[in-house]
């Protein structure tokens, strides 16, 4: 069976957790609570990742992969699944979708980082919210795009980030900049996948 390095908070382990269920390979997968903070690398988890990171995945011969996007891509192979088009235009738009929203949940997890320093940087704060913003404004902008795109790797870590910003971010009301993308967003809400998938604490 394999085995894979996870928390219930992390949206790069969500990722992971919905290609698992999307492809159908849940009953597969053994889940491992690994706690990867950024301040206290953890010893246990380096022994099969040495940056200390999750998602980190464990074979049945002892290899191990990682990162998140490297475990999507394998466990797509192995279920011979289409997350990942294999050519033409859909393959480069499910790419950059996945980059931007990989990127999207990097900057907001170095957001939430910073905002939780007994004295946060404001100037790094404001150069997170832009990146957010613009981010957001592309995304309005491609929303019927998304609607209209088959299932891939890029629709899902669109959809992570998403969750993402509003399991930690909910404050900052991200659905009245962008209502077309608040649309494609509350259809993906409904799918199996990404309810079994819910962040939560403990």
């Amino acid at each position: 069976m394999l085995q894979l390095h996870w928390s219930p908070k992390s949206p790069f382990v969500r990722k992971v957790m919905v290609c698992v269920h999307e492809l159908g390979l849940d009953s597969e997968i053994e889940k491992i609570r690994s706690v990867a903070a950024m301040l206290k690398p953890n010893a246990a988890l380096m022994r099969d990742n040495p940056l200390s990171k999750i998602p980190t995945l464990l074979l049945e011969d002892g290899s191990k992969l990682y990162d998140s996007v490297v475990i999507c891509e394998y466990l797509n192979a192995q279920a011979k699944g289409s997350l990942f088009p294999s050519e033409g235009p859909e393959k480069w738009q499910a790419l950059r979708w996945h980059a931007l929203g990989n990127g999207l949940m990097d900057a907001l997890i170095l957001w939430r980082n910073e905002r939780e320093r007994e004295v946060p940087l404001q100037t790094l704060m404001n150069a997170f919210d832009e990146k957010r913003k613009t981010a957001l404004a592309l995304l309005e902008s491609e929303a019927a795009a998304l609607s209209k795109a088959p299932l891939s790797i890029g629709s899902v870590t669109i959809a992570c980030a998403l969750g993402y910003m509003d399991y930690r971010f909910d404050d900052l009301g991200w659905r009245q900049q962008a209502p077309a993308l608040t649309a494609w967003f509350e259809v993906w809400r409904q799918r199996p996948s990404f309810q079994k998938t819910e962040p939560a604490e403990g």
